[in-house]
């Protein structure tokens, strides 16, 4: 058995404990419940373990926005399985899914919105990633309706955007899924319009 690849696996899975403690911390408590102490208490590490793979709160909660990132750049991954109008539908629909309208992720990303609000680094990052997850929506936007410009496709992608964002906000409202498929619907008709 090759321990050095076991080892790097178990490191991996240490950090991504720890990271995953922050966020859970950062969800239920906002960025007061986040300190080292408490990440290593809720991951079941050392602290000097968290403080190996993090400086510091603010090198975690940029981690946990980096995370969120390539979650949402996931959101609007291209399938090559699937012809581009089904991709684009399979990636509106994908902001529905059970598990991103729940009380803890959405809490989740109400506290990270707030926090790049309130530090330019995190401002920096928080802009960074909206930025991608645009341009993935309108590139996805612009295979299914290759027809549009690109300054189209990210107009319709900023529309969208902001009828899903409406859409994570009042779920913790606890709308009926009547709405969020109503909601689902109009940014498919905002896409694919004509």
């Amino acid at each position: 058995m090759d321990t050095s690849t076991v080892n790097s696996g178990e490191q991996v899975d240490r950090q991504s404990r720890i990271l995953e403690a922050a966020l859970d911390l950062l969800s239920r408590h906002g960025i007061s419940g986040v300190n080292m102490r408490a990440v290593a208490r809720e991951a079941g590490v050392a602290l000097g373990l968290v403080n190996y793979y993090y400086e510091d709160k603010s090198s975690l909660i940029r981690a946990a926005l980096h995370r969120t990132d390539e979650h949402d750049l996931m959101l609007v991954a291209p399938d090559p399985a699937s012809p581009p109008d089904e991709q684009l539908r399979k990636a509106l629909r994908r902001v529905a899914g059970p598990e991103l309208l729940t009380t803890r992720y959405l809490s989740l990303r109400l506290h990270l919105w707030a926090l790049a609000q309130a530090d330019d680094d995190f401002a920096l990052i928080n802009a960074a990633a909206f930025e991608r997850y645009l341009d993935g929506l309108a590139t996805l936007i612009g295979n299914a309706k290759p027809d549009l410009s690109r300054d189209e496709c990210r107009e319709r992608a900023a529309d969208i955007v902001v009828i899903q964002n409406g859409m994570w906000l009042t779920a913790l409202l606890g709308v009926d899924k009547a709405s969020i498929q109503r909601s689902i619907a109009r940014t498919e008709q905002i896409a694919f319009a004509a």
